[in-house]
């Protein structure tokens, strides 16, 4: 059973979500699990003056996909940043890009699931995963998130993401904040439910 977890990542919040994702699905017993990343749309101009270039670098070697190859998988697992409230631009483009996945029915019955991080607590985490479920839903794929028998969601011990819908981090209004051990390990969680639900299926 093959999961791809597909991320797009401008500081590294993202790609150490993806990185947890992956760990938590390859958890799993028989789970060929493939982490990629979406093309950058940005110059590499305008990555520098947003100071977005050296934190790149962390994740430079890890494979860029290509639409057409969504059909190779069993389950996807996204995660990309919110932008105002709504998926990365980046994260977008690919997803228009499956258009003939979408005409041939490709993806129908296939896992969807999704992360994402945001600067603040109240960033738009949660619109972000749910407009992108409608994108999923519109492909035909069966939705997994994050439910609540992963205890760490209810943490009051410090500010946490998470949520039903799907893991998530918060980078900070700065971005200096990295993803704590609750937000890690609800993404490990995320990874293994959609691996125990394709399990299952299969």
């Amino acid at each position: 059973m093959k999961i791809l977890v597909l991320f797009y990542s401008c500081y590294g919040h993202v790609f150490q979500m993806a990185k947890a994702v992956a760990e938590g699905a390859k958890s799993i017993d028989n789970m060929e699990v493939t982490l990629k990343q979406v093309p950058e749309t940005l110059s590499a101009d305008t990555l520098d003056k947003i100071g977005a270039s050296q934190a790149k670098k962390a994740f430079a070697d890890i494979a860029i996909a290509e639409p057409a190859e969504l059909a190779d998988y069993d389950a996807i697992i996204f995660g990309a940043p919110t932008r105002y409230g709504m998926i990365a631009s980046q994260m977008k483009a690919f997803i228009d890009g499956t258009g003939a996945l979408w005409a041939k029915g490709t993806l129908i019955g296939k896992i969807g699931s999704v992360f994402t991080s945001s600067a603040t607590q109240h960033g738009g985490q949660e619109s972000t995963i749910l407009s992108m479920h409608t994108v999923l839903l519109h492909q035909g794929m069966m939705i997994v998130g994050l439910p609540y028998s992963y205890a760490g969601q209810s943490t009051m011990e410090e500010i946490s993401g998470n949520s039903p819908y799907g893991a998530s981090t918060i980078a900070g209004p700065d971005g200096s904040r990295t993803p704590n051990k609750f937000e890690l390990d609800g993404a490990f969680f995320q990874g293994a439910h959609v691996a125990r639900m394709l399990a299952r299926m299969k």
